[in-house]
């Protein structure tokens, strides 16, 4: 006798799944173009080293009471600008002794904030913008460039401390500054993007099945500029943060005795020549998650925007 077999379907693996080249729904699409995506944005070693470099950042920030050995705000005024490596300071203290790693660690806390606020504005008051210059034209494209370009004509360092200077000190104050500063550039890249897609072939069609202008720009127009903006901010976080970093540096970002990195910084340009750490140290924090950004948004353009990568 012999025992009757039947073959079972083998199920795919979770990774066979999604690198499947004949999608079952349109989930299943979606999670394959994302898989592809973080397939080649991994075999990017240097964007990697940055995506790495962020995680401490959010982690640390995220669990600042548990990582930081010090307060970042208490004074201990006979530990003074110790040496880093003393007396259980890793970074050293600052002219107030103050931990400086601990004020790093919750340094990171206002980074954080700075960049998550201004990501959250300043590209989608520009994909507006520019999205409704583009498509609609004439007379309202006119201005709404004009206003633009005069945003655009002054560095972004020089008009964020006019806003701040008139809105006065404070870290809040900082962010709307460096918001109004930030938006033109996405409103820029924004219209270019419409001016390409609004006499699209696509957009006709939709047009005939009697769709209005704001569903045509927001369910149609504003997704294909997602990719660049994405690319955009990523790229643009060295320059906030370096703005930021110079309003604090100035007094007009974060007041003590907040731990921010451009007003450590400050403190230490009058002991830099003997106790150079006091401002090296917060320094090399701004040097570091600035190219960390750089480095993701370079691998996130490569993966997310072929035409400026190296396709």
């Amino acid at each position: 006798m012999t025992a009757n077999t039947t073959n079972a379907p083998v199920k795919p693996s979770l990774r066979e799944w999604l690198l499947s080249d004949t999608p079952t729904s349109r989930r299943h699409a979606r999670l394959s173009a994302l898989y592809t995506r973080w397939l080649a944005l991994r075999s990017n070693s240097m964007s990697m080293f940055g995506l790495a470099v962020l995680l401490i950042l959010v982690l640390s920030a995220a669990f600042a009471p548990w990582v930081a050995p010090h307060s970042p705000i208490e004074q201990i005024l006979e530990n003074r600008l110790l040496p880093p490596g003393s007396e259980g300071y890793l970074l050293g203290t600052d002219t107030l002794g103050r931990d400086i790693l601990s004020r790093i660690i919750y340094g990171a806390r206002e980074t954080l904030m700075i960049v998550t606020l201004i990501a959250m504005i300043a590209p989608v008051v520009g994909l507006f913008v520019g999205t409704l210059a583009g498509y609609i034209g004439g007379i309202l494209d006119v201005v709404l460039m004009r206003v633009t370009d005069i945003f655009l004509a002054f560095p972004r360092l020089v008009l964020a401390l006019a806003f701040a200077s008139a809105l006065g000190p404070g870290l809040e104050n900082a962010v709307l500054a460096i918001t109004l500063t930030a938006w033109a550039p996405y409103a820029r890249m924004a219209r270019a993007e419409t001016l390409t897609i609004r006499n699209s072939d696509y957009i006709a069609a939709v047009k005939l099945q009697g769709a209005g202008r704001i569903r045509i720009l927001t369910k149609h127009i504003w997704p294909l500029c997602i990719s660049s903006l994405i690319v955009r901010v990523t790229l643009d976080m060295a320059g906030i943060i370096l703005t930021a970093a110079g309003l604090g540096f100035l007094g007009l970002g974060a007041q003590p005795p907040s731990p921010e990195w451009g007003a450590m910084t400050s403190y230490g340009r009058d002991v830099f020549l003997s106790n150079w750490w006091v401002a090296i140290m917060p320094g090399l924090a701004i040097f570091t998650v600035s190219l960390a950004f750089n480095l993701l948004g370079d691998g996130l353009r490569d993966v997310l925007d072929p035409k400026g990568g190296n396709q």
